[in-house]
């Protein structure tokens, strides 16, 4: 009986952590885009400097083979390593009222 009256207890209790939550507001949403931008910019800088990384310790390692006089396999050619560049935040999304000042700005 205990543990029919824990388990409604506990589902009661489900309801309330399963609340609707209120709509994102338009500031929200252009920090949740500038974030999963940063993020992927991150991403591509830790790839390039993995890249960069690898290019080294490989003509590291050539070079060593060579001068030591050992034979190696001919290196496998891959694609250049990208440079991302510099952050550049994504532009923030035209609020509908915006959008309406612009609109009858550029009416003749």
């Amino acid at each position: 009986m205990k543990r029919i009256l824990m388990l409604i207890a506990l589902a009661a209790g489900t309801q309330a952590a399963l609340a609707k939550l209120p709509a994102p507001t338009d500031a929200q949403k252009a920090k949740a885009e500038e974030t999963k931008a940063r993020t992927a910019w991150a991403d591509k800088v830790a790839a390039f400097q993995l890249c960069k990384a690898q290019d080294k310790v490989a003509a590291r390692y050539y070079g060593d083979m060579k001068t030591s006089g050992k034979g190696t396999h001919e290196p496998v050619q891959t694609a250049a390593c990208a440079d991302p560049g510099p952050f550049v935040p994504p532009e923030a999304p035209a609020t509908p009222a915006a959008a309406a000042v612009q609109s009858t700005a550029k009416a003749p």
